[in-house]
């Protein structure tokens, strides 16, 4: 599939869904100024007390300054308060714009780059952006461009103030400059073993009747507990730096604010400033390093912000958006594969070497052949899963991505050979979920694959809730289940992998009246096969033997060559003979 952005465009996608939200960065700022402006009140007000009202003793100036800071105070709170608004909505709209495209990595993640982890990572690392943009942290970053206009003000007042100050909200920001350095590190190994602890965990829980049962549960245990004590070693040492360097400043800060009122007072002995100096300066010092104080609070926070904003980018670089094209008619009349080969994703051997063959609407074909000879990778080739490294996969003449995924879905029918149902009833996992979907055609596809029987004796019949991954059903019953949803909406292209492993016999002669019936329709139905029985539907075979096409064609003829040694297909010949004979 190709992208709709350019190659090497510098701009990420997450820039510009904030861009989106210009206009209430540009309102938050100037709620700032006016905070920042705002925020000279108590200062004004202190120093007009003690220059104006106590030399005076005017009481009804004391009252109309007080009604007059009350009242900006007021203003003030509002303000604050709807920048703070304005913030969260911006994290809200940033999570409705990319929340959708962060899913759809998520999804195409195990297919495309397995490597790369299948955990929900790229969701938990947009709530992170999200959560620290609808906070306070962002607040500093607008506030701090107003620094050296608290740092004017106080050398207005006196030379001594300013320099005092400006030397403390230097120390600050050299604080701020270690965290960063000494925090980087550390931060991002323990982000890396948290991702790997997870997994693990989420391996273990989905895994676990086979670990109790195969006693792995000690070993997995230790495992988990090795990665659980390296994420704990590496999150102590960021919050302990983080920590230590908070309190640091938040000692430094009162040490300044001492230090600005000894200042003060010093000018004030020696007739360099009036009384009111004192407080105002004390009240502006510390007005001047809020902002810097609070980026340093916040610094894990913005961090943690930072690299998920890097992993995302990373990830929808490596997965773009996927090119719309035009709609194309259902395919209705062949598939062809021209000398395929293809790769795992994110792997260099190749599983599938110059595959060639063509089938015509209304063909079945069996696929055989050891294990470990390219089958469920052919399956996953013809169904779009994994794109040819070489050759092409067409229907009706149109290669595989000129279809969207999801248009393509509705074409092709695929039983993959590890069975999962999504939790939800009988019906909705027949139905693939699709909001459309009508009782009859719901009804059609569990009757095409002989299940509708089955379901009738379920508790609930067709409402009958089957649980996380299908466990209120045997497994028998999911393939069974798992069957019907792979024919609902009459596919064209059916892709059975291994799909009697779980069947008793009542079960196989479903299957392969469901083939037989698939095909009367006019679909293609292609079938990998261990039990002989799953290829009684089929009236063509594909031999496969170390990733490479040993023989094609029509069942009798193929199955005779094997029979006679004509091909070399390791350990097929007496699952063959045993269908031959069938």
């Amino acid at each position: 599939m190709t992208s709709n952005n350019q190659p090497g465009d510098a701009r990420s996608e997450l820039d510009a869904a904030l861009a989106q939200c210009r206009s209430a960065f540009i309102a938050i700022a100037g709620f700032s100024a006016i905070l920042n402006i705002l925020a000279l009140t108590g200062s004004i007000f202190m120093m007009e007390v003690y220059d104006r009202v106590l030399p005076s003793r005017s009481v009804p100036t004391l009252i109309g300054l007080l009604v007059l800071a009350l009242t900006l105070y007021v203003f003030q709170g509002l303000m604050d308060a709807l920048r703070g608004r304005l913030l969260a909505r911006v994290g809200a709209r940033l999570d409705q714009t990319m929340s959708d495209r962060i899913y759809g990595t998520v999804m195409r993640l195990p297919v495309q780059a397995p490597k790369r982890g299948a955990s929900i990572q790229p969701l938990r690392d947009l709530d992170t952006i999200r959560g620290y943009l609808s906070g306070p942290g962002p607040t500093a970053f607008f506030d701090l461009p107003w620094v050296p206009f608290y740092l004017a003000i106080c050398f207005a007042f006196h030379f001594w103030i300013g320099v005092t100050v400006l030397a403390g909200a230097l120390v600050l920001v050299s604080l701020t400059l270690l965290s960063e350095l000494l925090a980087r590190k550390s931060s991002l190994d323990a982000n890396r073993v948290g991702v790997d602890r997870s997994r693990l965990a989420e391996t273990s829980r989905r895994n676990a009747e086979a670990l109790t049962a195969l006693g792995m549960t000690g070993w997995v245990s230790s495992r988990w507990q090795l990665l659980n004590r390296q994420f704990l070693a590496g999150h102590t040492q960021t919050s302990d730096l983080a920590a230590g360097l908070s309190a640091i400043g938040r000692s430094f800060r009162m040490m300044l604010q001492s230090g600005v009122l000894a200042v003060g007072a010093y000018l004030v002995i020696n007739q360099q400033a009036s009384a009111g100096v004192i407080i105002a300066s004390s009240i502006l010092s510390a007005r001047a390093i809020g902002p810097v104080d609070l980026a340093i609070s916040h610094w894990r926070s913005f961090v943690g912000a930072r690299q998920a904003r890097q992993r995302l980018n990373t990830l929808l670089k490596l997965l773009p958006v996927l090119r719309v094209p035009i709609s194309l008619p259902q395919p209705q009349r062949s598939l062809s594969v021209d000398n395929i080969s293809a790769t795992p994703p994110d792997v260099q051997r190749a599983v599938l070497q110059e595959l060639a063959f063509v089938l015509k609407a209304g063909n079945g074909l069996g696929v055989i052949g050891p294990s470990a000879s390219g089958k469920s990778s052919l399956a996953r080739v013809l169904v779009g899963l994994w794109a040819p490294a070489r050759g092409s996969v067409r229907l009706d003449g149109a290669t595989l991505d000129q279809w969207m995924p999801d248009e393509l879905g509705r074409y092709i029918g695929y039983l993959p050979q590890d069975v999962e149902l999504i939790d939800g009833t009988v019906a909705e996992n027949i139905s693939r979920y699709d909001p459309k979907a009508t009782p009859d055609a719901i009804l059609a596809a569990a009757k095409a694959a002989g299940v509708h029987e089955l379901v009738l004796a379920l508790p609930q019949g067709y409402d009958t809730p089957i649980g996380e991954q299908g466990s209120a059903l045997s497994a028998g019953q999911q393939q069974r289940v798992a069957l019907a949803r792979a024919l609902y909406g009459d596919p064209f292209l059916v892709v059975l992998d291994e799909p009697n492993s779980n069947l008793d016999a009542e079960g196989d002669e479903a299957l392969t009246q469901a083939i037989l019936g698939a095909r009367a329709r006019g679909a293609i139905v292609v079938v990998v096969a261990h039990r002989p029985s799953a290829l009684s539907g089929v009236d063509h075979v594909l031999a496969l033997n170390g990733g490479r096409q040993q023989a094609f064609g029509p069942k009798d003829e193929v199955l005779a060559k094997i029979l006679r040694r004509d091909v070399t297909v390791p350990a097929v010949p007496k699952i063959i003979q045993t269908a031959a004979q069938g």
